[in-house]
């Protein structure tokens, strides 16, 4: 029996995706002295993999040192045929009119269904809508004739990774498992328990794919209340910082979240409109967590809106301007780029006629990507380089960034993450708009 298998640590296990949750997952499983498989259809990791050398910057090479013993890669998929589990981690982005592109989802499934065996664990953990598993992924593995629930397993448990935090990691993160049918469900647990402190079980895979649209259009919506009280109290000459230190202290009824950019990283961005797509089906309109995305996708555009009005408060006009954008990483210390705001500041900047420039110490030169194309590579943050430079945007607050060394020499700041006056006293030499 395969939970048997499990718990002895005798099962093999095959992971699909090795980025940002596939690997990590990787490692919890060799440490709970598991056999691992990584399958990806991109050489460069595996040959990485190999060579001992990570390509996740908040990830150490020590990892796969440590795993080594346990863990082989590669982009070979008739592998899958051997192993008793299989985990899903593959991107589930939007297309180019926002609605879910699950191609990357259901072709790793096709690849699955022509190696399926009896007795294999199916699990998805990409965020997707609710009904992807039990309906789409299931037709398609039970194309083979073998169906889900009596000759094989399928769950469905979202993945949780905050690249980077220093309090929680894959393994101590809690686990939403929800099954097909009650033996799916124990088979799925049974594997996560092995893996993370706690696994928390649901009634089906559509609850387990809901809780996760919740958890990230919960801060969508609250991200976008920010972001548009930004706006408003900018207008009104209130520092909406101050307002949110202030609203904090009250013990309860209150969680603090904060204006920025624009929103990035591969969830908070994306999952909201898998929900919004899914609810036409049911003749339903999600206002206001479209409401949300329109803010949310909206911030760019008032970042370059208040670069433009600093400059010309210098007397200097956008076109031309010479422009330095820090941090092009989604978040602060992480080479993570997905969907970060940067790239929509630097373009909107480019349109405006400004020549400009990035630095970020974790992203040399910027990823390859379908929506944008930059030939561009990090520049050096010296005071000569700063100096130079119009206006310094801060879109990501590294915490290598030197507040008061970007003050002595920037020209002009348009901070969107409130970096340097947290940082520096109310004496300070603040030059930002």
């Amino acid at each position: 029996m395969l939970i048997e298998k499990i718990q002895n640590r005798s099962a093999n296990i095959g992971i699909v995706g090795l980025g940002y949750v596939g690997l990590p997952l990787v490692f919890e499983f060799c440490r709970s002295g598991f056999k691992v498989t990584g399958f990806d259809i991109d050489p460069i990791k595996i040959e990485k993999i190999e060579l001992k050398e990570s390509y996740i910057k908040h990830l150490p090479s020590s990892l796969l040192e440590e795993a080594a013993l346990r863990f082989r890669a590669t982009t070979d998929f008739t592998g899958l045929s051997n192993m008793d589990c299989i985990i899903i981690c593959v991107p589930t982005p939007l297309n180019k009119y926002r609605e879910p592109d699950l191609s990357y989802v259901f072709d790793t499934t096709r690849m699955i269904a022509s190696h399926l065996k009896k007795g294999q664990l199916i699990v998805l953990e990409s965020t997707t809508y609710p009904g992807t598993t039990d309906v789409d992924m299931r037709a398609i593995l039970e194309e083979t004739g073998l169906l889900a629930g009596k000759d094989f397993y399928l769950a469905f448990s979202p993945e949780r990774e905050d690249p980077n935090n220093p309090l929680f990691s894959t393994r101590t993160i809690p686990k939403v498992v929800g099954g097909y049918t009650e033996q799916c469900l124990a088979v799925a647990k049974a594997m996560y328990d092995c893996v993370v402190t706690q696994t928390i079980p649901v009634s089906s895979t559509r609850s387990a794919e809901a809780a996760k649209l919740l958890e990230n259009i919960y801060r969508s919506v609250n991200i976008a209340l920010v972001n548009e009280l930004k706006m408003l109290f900018d207008r009104m000459d209130i520092d909406i910082w101050e307002v949110i230190e202030a609203a904090k202290t009250k013990p309860f009824g209150f969680q603090a979240f904060y204006p920025g950019p624009g929103l990035g990283g591969h969830c908070i961005p994306i999952d909201p409109f898998y929900l919004t797509w899914k609810a036409r089906e049911f003749d339903c309109s999600t206002k206001f967590i479209e409401l949300a995305g329109e803010i949310n996708v909206s911030m760019p555009y008032y970042v370059v809106e208040k670069t433009l009005h600093a400059l010309n408060e210098k007397g200097k006009s956008i076109c031309n301007a010479q422009i330095l954008v820090l941090g092009l990483a989604y978040k602060r210390d992480i080479d993570d780029c997905r969907e970060s705001p940067s790239f929509k500041i630097i373009e909107l900047l480019q349109q405006h006629g400004a020549v400009v420039d990035y630095n970020d110490p974790y992203v040399p030169v910027p990823p390859k990507m379908r929506k944008y194309k930059f030939e561009m590579k990090s520049a050096p943050l010296t005071p000569e380089t700063l100096a130079k430079y119009d206006c310094v945007v801060i879109v990501t607050d590294h915490s290598s960034y030197d507040p008061q060394f970007i003050v002595d020499h920037a020209q002009l700041i348009v901070d969107t993450r409130n970096l340097i006056k947290r940082s520096i006293d109310s004496q300070g030499k603040v030059k930002k708009a």
